[in-house]
């Protein structure tokens, strides 16, 4: 196999020569550098390292370069390499424009030139970045090929799993001539689909997520039996507690049933978080967190599915759907919230089929000039509404409501006021939905008058309330009626502990029913559901379960 390429473009051939010297001398016998000095020089080396299907792991790019500046050249490379490291070479009067590039183009980092000596400024940054990019799944494979059907639940599923774990793959249609060669050199039929073709040449036909995580570089078993913290959930609140605790020390694992990111991976921008004024992506914010945990040593876990949780002494035991346990000192339990189903005729059978929860980011260019449908009025509402208004011909926002005032951020309404190809429809509601194969129409009601009409779409996303996926902790901690945990002061109403709390002290803040397990993000009781807050709640959990540990 050809080593992975490192790519430097600058158009000043001093510096050009320079950079490439250095890179090479340090990595030369495992990556091959590739030198431009322009970046349509490099866009061009780009695309010829892509038609030979070959890998490219740093792109390092001078800002001040004419026609084509740095950042500009990082944003189309980004298009076609976008696991690729990015750092951008800037004088230090330029230092404003390489930190906008953060946001722009989701820069890893940024060098002031001169690098000087190379040992010191140059070779520390590329070495993280070089080890961060050969732990993602990405860099171990060459290329996943998925053969599946364009209106199939299963097949979705598959891409969809692997497109949150930032796991890249080529899609084929089954009944393409491709895909039918593909289908018949592996031995697999109409019945085996979907289908996906590892590049070590394993079929897996119809493969579960855990048996497709095995073979694309995601750990699923744990590599110790004990932890000091034991994150379960890896959205905003379970990466934060993840990144705080493995870098003050615990011996921390983050166990995930399905991938990073939580809800907010799926958001197409996020706007309104700290740091990024331009926004970020979910999945770009969650790429980052996830990279930054692993960084500090957290042991990531992907398709475990916890449905116990006991205590044994001091020891907290998480039971899986296979019998295995993982025991440590601490729980964080940051599960989250999943959005709520629509209870309409028809639509239950359509799911996967035209009918999402969530965003379904994998669906949004096959959308391309046809009418688009979501149901919901918060922000992951709004946030879809923008992100599909790029694709389909028309985004129709349905609402109970009178307006979106009540639930949704001020930004992201005006925003969605400036977009004349989204309609936002108030007091209506989905009543059903029909299709042969996939969905095909929508039944629509008028929530104040009762009148019903019919719209032709293929496409209905819903974005509903949030319910807590918290049934597999009955009688293990204390929830409120509507499932959420209870944390704090809340469970010592009137100076009360709770029943059964065997300590002298009451519960930390986020401390559950029972010492040493704690609840941080939309799974709390009484939380504010903000990615923001999350990833604070996250912080501060790990400060309480230090002060729980040194206690025993």
């Amino acid at each position: 196999m050809t080593n992975p390429a490192i790519l430097t473009v600058d158009d000043d051939p001093s510096v050009s020569r320079a950079v490439a010297r250095d890179i090479r001398r340090r990595y030369g016998d495992r990556f091959r550098v590739v030198r431009a000095g322009s970046g349509e020089e490099a866009l061009t080396a780009l695309k010829e390292i892509k038609l030979r299907d070959e890998r490219v792991a740093l792109l390092l790019a001078d800002y001040r370069m004419p026609e084509m500046n740095g950042i500009e050249f990082l944003e189309a490379a980004m298009d076609l390499f976008p696991q690729a490291r990015r750092v951008l070479l800037t004088a230090y009067a330029d230092t404003d424009a390489a930190i906008n590039a953060i946001n722009v183009v989701d820069l890893d980092h940024y060098l002031l030139k001169p690098w000087h000596p190379p040992e010191e400024k140059l070779y520390p940054v590329c070495d993280a970045l070089l080890e961060d990019w050969q732990a993602t799944p990405a860099a171990v494979e060459d290329e996943l090929r998925v053969v599946g059907h364009r209106w199939s639940a299963p097949s979705f599923e598959i891409r969809d799993f692997l497109a949150r774990n930032l796991v890249p793959y080529r899609w084929l249609l089954a009944d393409d001539p491709e895909a039918q060669r593909l289908l018949t050199a592996a031995g697999a039929g109409p019945a085996d689909i979907p289908v996906v073709v590892c590049p070590d040449g394993a079929v897996l036909r119809s493969p579960s997520q855990g048996e497709l995580a095995g073979h694309v570089g995601l750990r699923t078993t744990a590599a110790h039996e004990f932890y000091d913290l034991v994150v379960v959930g890896a959205g905003p609140a379970g990466l934060g507690a993840a990144v705080y605790g493995a870098s003050e020390g615990l011996r921390t694992v983050l166990v995930e049933r399905r991938a990073t990111g939580g809800q907010a991976g799926q958001s197409s921008r996020i706007e309104n978080y700290l740091g990024f004024p331009d926004g970020v992506s979910g999945a770009q914010l969650t790429d980052r967190a996830r990279r930054q945990a692993l960084k500090f040593g957290t042991e990531l876990l992907t398709t475990r599915d916890a449905v116990g949780l006991s205590t044994a002494g001091n020891t907290r035991l998480l039971h899986f759907t296979d019998g295995s346990t993982i025991a440590g000192h601490a729980v964080v339990l940051a599960t989250g919230v999943s959005y709520r189903q629509l209870d309409a005729p028809g639509l239950a059978d359509l799911t996967g089929r035209g009918v999402f929860y969530g965003s379904a980011a994998t669906e949004a260019p096959n959308c391309q000039g046809q009418d688009v449908y979501i149901v919901g009025g918060a922000n992951s509402a709004g946030q879809a509404a923008v992100h599909f208004s790029r694709h389909a011909q028309r985004v129709h926002l349905l609402i109970r409501g009178g307006d979106l005032a009540r639930s949704m951020s001020r930004y992201l309404i005006d925003q969605i006021e400036r977009i004349p190809s989204i309609e936002v429809h108030p007091h209506t509601a989905v009543i059903g939905g029909t299709g042969n194969g996939h969905l095909e129409s929508l039944a629509l009601q008028d929530t104040r008058t009762g009148a019903t009409r019919t719209a032709e779409t293929a496409w209905l996303f819903v974005f509903i309330g949030a319910e807590p996926r918290t049934d597999w902790l009955d009688g293990a901690v204390f929830r409120d009626d509507r499932g959420y945990i209870v944390t704090g002061p809340d469970l010592t109403p009137g100076g009360r502990r709770p029943p059964g709390w065997p300590l002298p002290r009451d519960p930390y803040l986020l401390e559950s029913s029972v010492p040493g397990v704690f609840a941080a993000g939309d799974v709390r009781a009484e939380s504010v559901k903000r990615v923001a807050s999350a990833v604070g709640e996250g912080a501060l959990v790990v400060t309480l379960a230090h002060r729980y540990l040194a206690a025993q």
